[in-house]
């Protein structure tokens, strides 16, 4: 665990899972720029981890990071316990955002996908996510901001996608639901429903492949694939306090794809 200076009086703190690469590194960032500090998770690649807590600082944040297997929900109570540690390091007992980020990649024809595939992917995309949000709950501040990653897949179909996508449809319905016990408490959630992103997420299948990133972008309104500062930007501006009024909304960031 990182050490940190004690946040400021009336500092925003997220939390974002799968932060140490991709979408949630981006995303980790772009809080930062909006003066938000982060317990970020990472999975098994602690130096991408550190690296990324040096860039926070760099800009003028705060960042802890945090090892989680988003998928092994017996780990989720000693993990609870260590964000309560990293809270009191950031000076605080509460955050304000969650962002349930982390996620693995799958492609296979549906009469290919084994059991274990499927139990794999709800674990880690649905099961993980839904027991991790009710275990934080607690530590979620009233008037807090709940921001799932859903697909693109969700809404149209590519042969292959099947089971993830599945997945994440089951998420954008927790979001509904989420948002309607919530709001008691003031409590908004929404999904991000990116479009395919040049990352390093499929093996980089988008970002390193000519042939996929030429079809994706033969898809797409604006005639280009998605790079991660198109979406963290757009997650930070979601939980900020000017959108403070969008709720229980699944909004796609895919720049147009098959429309």
């Amino acid at each position: 665990m990182s050490e940190v200076k004690t946040a400021q009086k009336g500092q925003k703190l997220a939390i974002v899972t799968g932060g140490s690469r991709g979408l949630g590194r981006n995303t980790v960032l772009s809080l930062a720029r909006r003066g938000v500090d982060s317990i970020f998770t990472y999975n098994s690649n602690r130096t991408e981890a550190d690296s990324l807590v040096k860039e926070v600082a760099q800009i003028g944040a705060k960042a802890i990071a945090l090892q989680l297997d988003a998928g092994r929900i017996t780990t989720f109570d000693p993990f609870v316990q260590n964000v309560v540690v990293a809270l009191k390091k950031m000076g605080v007992e509460h955050f304000d955002y969650l962002v349930n980020n982390a996620g693995t990649s799958h492609h296979a024809p549906f009469d290919k996908v084994t059991e274990e595939d499927l139990d794999s992917l709800y674990n880690i995309h649905f099961k993980g996510v839904f027991f991790l949000t009710q275990k934080l709950l607690p530590l979620l501040n009233d008037g807090g901001r709940i921001v799932m990653i859903s697909s693109g897949l969700a809404r149209f179909a590519f042969p292959g996608s099947t089971a993830y996508a599945c997945m994440k449809g089951a998420v954008e319905v927790l979001t509904r639901y989420l948002a309607k016990e919530l709001g008691p408490r003031g409590i908004a959630v929404n999904t991000v429903a990116p479009g395919a992103i040049a990352t390093d997420f499929s093996g980089g299948m988008v970002r390193d492949n000519p042939a996929v990133n030429k079809q994706v972008a033969s898809l797409t309104a604006l005639g280009r694939v998605g790079q991660p500062d198109d979406i963290g930007p757009m997650i930070a501006s979601l939980l900020s306090e000017e959108n403070r009024w969008v709720n229980a909304q699944r909004i796609e960031v895919s720049g147009g794809t098959l429309i």
